[in-house]
């Protein structure tokens, strides 16, 4: 190897000086640090001091220490040449990050020194992360849409009847199931609240504006109740203003709604769709499409019971269910580095 003159020897140490992205220092066969730059000071938060004599095991996760991965490393420098690896190193502090690094011999050195460059490349390994962690979730809850339309459509087709009102209720009840995505789109699929999915899911049947009463705190539920509520009060409605409330003048609709809290700190809530005011009720002879909706929805998506009830005075809907962690959720999944105790 040419030998560097004081020119050459100067401008490397400019550059190892300068080069504060990197974490550049040199060690021996062992892994004993022996050089280290300012850029591994900062990446790694030893200081030159610390550093110097130490061996770069400690810069390792504690199972990769266990599994000889810095060993490893060292050996296949020492019979390649180098040694390139990606993977989650650790900090001073504990604190793991995301690294891309080479291990490499310095050419004529006697004896065998080892030169090594690492790169702290956290911020786009926790965006790959977030992005297929988001492409999951956007598959999964594609697959479940797609599940309840299938259903709606088999089941409102199986009810049969005319032609146009099934074609009509198909594509009421799609809607819905759309609306109420449009709600969880403008909350980033964090969760729906559920006065903002009630009056959208009513707006449609509510004629008058005043037939309609809400009542009940703040609510925010999952994804997948929300939809499963939505299709719910659209069911009820569409049902109030053919036969029910919502089909006379003086008929009148109440939602309302309440949280619970059992000792374990389990959240549930309670709800209650009551009609008043409309034509007299006469319990069905048979369950149609809407009642087994309605259990289903609840049973299958919302993890709760439903219970659909025909006073002569209006009809009563009472669901109670669960609100799933997903709800108490107040962002998306954190996707990050985390720490563990440093080494001795």
């Amino acid at each position: 190897m040419e030998k560097l003159d004081q020119n050459d020897a100067e401008l490397a140490q400019l550059i190892v000086d300068n080069a504060l992205d990197y974490a550049i220092f040199t060690m021996d066969a062992e892994g004993l640090i022996t050089r280290w730059g300012r850029g591994a000071e900062k990446i790694l938060g030893y200081s030159r001091a610390e550093a110097l004599g130490m061996n770069f095991a400690a810069l390792f996760s504690r199972s990769d220490r266990e599994a000889g991965m810095s060993g490893a490393e060292l050996q296949t420098a020492m019979i390649k040449g180098r040694a390139e690896d990606t993977r989650w190193h650790q900090r001073k502090s504990g604190e793991r990050f995301w690294a891309n690094g080479v291990t490499m011999i310095v050419d004529g050195s006697s004896p065998t020194a080892l030169l090594k460059i690492l790169r702290d490349e956290t911020p786009a390994k926790l965006a790959d992360n977030q992005r297929v962690l988001l492409l999951n979730e956007l598959n999964h809850r594609i697959k479940n849409t797609l599940t309840i339309v299938q259903s709606i459509a088999e089941q409102t087709l199986r009810a049969g009847g005319d032609a146009a009102a099934t074609r009509r209720s198909l594509i009421d009840r799609i809607i819905a199931l759309s609306q109420a995505h449009d709600v969880l789109v403008e909350q980033n699929w964090a969760g729906a609240d559920l006065l903002t999915l009630a009056r959208q899911a009513v707006a449609p049947h509510d004629r008058t504006g005043v037939a309609v009463i809400m009542d009940g705190p703040e609510v925010r539920l999952s994804p997948s109740q929300a939809v499963s509520m939505s299709l719910i009060i659209h069911e009820l409605g569409t049902n109030a203003v053919k036969y029910g409330a919502l089909s006379t003048q003086t008929g009148t609709v109440t939602l309302s709604w309440n949280l619970a809290q059992n000792g374990l700190g389990e959240r549930s809530l309670t709800f209650l769709w009551q009609e008043a005011g409309g034509p007299t009720v006469h319990p069905p002879a048979s369950r149609g499409f809407g009642s087994r909706m309605i259990t289903r929805a609840m049973k299958e998506n919302a993890s709760g019971e439903a219970r659909l009830e025909f006073p002569a005075e209006g009809v009563r809907c009472v669901l109670v269910m669960p609100l799933s962690v997903e709800a108490e959720q107040e962002g998306p999944m954190q996707v990050g580095p985390q720490s563990e105790p440093p080494p001795n």
